[in-house]
């Protein structure tokens, strides 16, 4: 059996997830992730490297003997680094598992995706793509538009870039400030949709444009406060499985969504090979896309890889080689985490705070966001999302409450999580 080198790109709880699954491997040979965190340092080797300068990336790549890289966060993947891996004849060999920026655009450019959709019948909300010097007609849509409605910035945002407005007044003012620079480029343009009112859930593929394999189905919660009131975060916790998703659900999911968006690629003659997140909202029993991210979901990873009892790592060298694929078996336990913040996030907040758990309850992970190790006072707090909390169990309250205990041993100044999430898809807590 071959063993893979493989370098994770990435410094969050998604790549410490996905670091812990790919280290369990018989298929992994030596694992490095860049830059990574307090946490993937305890099951991999953590190279302090700029992702950014391809350089630095290349020879990380040449001087490790790196046989798969695997991209986890978006940024890269828009700016095109495995275009790059893929240009370069030192790397001719090296196998990528993650989409060059055609393909990336899914979800670098909203207004893209939605043409993509529109093009291929994929069912979403309505829409209109506006610029800044159509600031006036913008208004203008907003003003005939039935209301709430849902303002989002073309480009990258950090997760942070779709404002839904009750009313006219306060959808003006968000175009206003998206235009005038709240998100830098990414807001030159902006899409102005319909608000489709349901339940959102996240379907996950790893596909080579042909084959694909679909990973456990999430649901995320975006909200700071319980009650999903506040500000947006890049998500505060996680469940996995989505009881309402049953198999009727994703027959249409895969029907409509899924084999449409993998057909309009090869249409576009766009080469994908990588994750697929699809971010879904359920109308009346049926499934809306909401929008496409190119790489898995922060926290959703989080409570979906360690459900794949299988081997991830063999199925994506299968899927770039073009190999029949196995598919990974599935651990039928529901899973339920949260997400241990900075107070302040997701507006301004202080880092380098101790951060450590007292007496692990039985069962609990520990997914490291935004940690490093500081010489004094070791794992310290590096970022908004520090720490996330994993637990399962054959029941859902149970898998909450675990997740819940394992939270409120964690010990951190100023520490804040929500205490609610799950309970909209657990009937115990109805």
């Amino acid at each position: 059996m071959d063993l893979y080198n493989i370098l994770l790109i990435g410094s969050g709880g998604r790549e410490h997830a996905m670091a812990t699954h790919f280290a369990s491997s018989k298929r992994c040979g030596r694992l490095y992730i860049a830059p990574g965190n307090a946490g993937t340092m305890e099951v991999g080797t953590n190279l302090v490297l700029n992702v950014a300068n391809f350089q630095a990336v290349k020879d990380a790549i040449l001087q490790y003997n790196i046989n798969l890289v695997v991209v986890g966060p978006e940024v890269p993947l828009v700016s095109g680094l495995v275009d790059r891996i893929h240009q370069d004849s030192d790397l001719a060999d090296i196998m990528v598992f993650g989409p060059e920026a055609a393909g990336a655009r899914l979800e670098g450019s909203k207004a893209f995706a939605k043409a993509f959709m529109q093009k291929y019948n994929i069912p979403t909300a309505s829409y209109r793509e506006f610029s800044k010097y159509d600031a006036d007609d913008a208004v203008d849509y907003i003003l005939s538009h039935a209301m709430p409605i849902v303002i989002k910035a073309d480009g990258l945002a950090a997760g942070k870039g779709v404002i839904i407005s009750p009313n006219a007044d306060e959808a003006i003012t968000a175009v206003k400030c998206i235009f005038k620079g709240q998100f830098g480029a990414a807001g030159d343009r902006i899409v102005i949709e319909s608000f489709l009112s349901g339940i959102e859930f996240s379907v996950f593929v790893a596909t080579n444009g042909e084959q694909y394999y679909t990973l456990p189905v999430a649901k995320d919660y975006k909200k700071i406060l319980d009650g999903d009131l506040g500000p947006n975060t890049g998500g505060m916790g996680s469940v996995s499985p989505v009881p309402f998703v049953d198999d009727k659900m994703m027959r249409k999911v895969n029907e409509r969504i899924i084999l449409p968006t993998l057909h309009g690629l090869r249409q576009e003659g766009i080469p994908y090979v990588g994750f697929i997140f699809f971010g879904l909202i359920e109308v009346g029993g049926e499934p809306y896309v909401i929008e496409y991210n190119v790489r898995m979901g922060d926290p959703e990873t989080e409570v979906v890889f360690p459900r794949i009892l299988g081997d991830m790592v063999g199925l994506m060298v299968d899927l770039i080689r073009g190999n029949p694929i196995e598919m990974p078996a599935i651990d039928s336990d529901f899973a339920a985490g949260v997400y241990i913040v900075s107070e302040g996030y997701p507006g301004d907040y202080e880092k380098g705070k101790a951060v450590f758990v007292e007496n692990v309850p039985n069962g609990c992970l520990y997914f490291h966001g935004g940690t490093k190790v500081d010489p004094q006072l070791g794992v310290v707090s590096n970022g908004g999302r520090v720490l996330f909390v994993f637990a399962k169990d054959k029941d859902m309250s149970m898998a909450r409450k675990k997740a819940l205990a394992g939270a409120d041993a964690v010990r951190m100044e100023g520490k804040f999580y929500r205490r609610d999430i799950g309970s909209d898809i657990d009937s115990t807590a109805q």
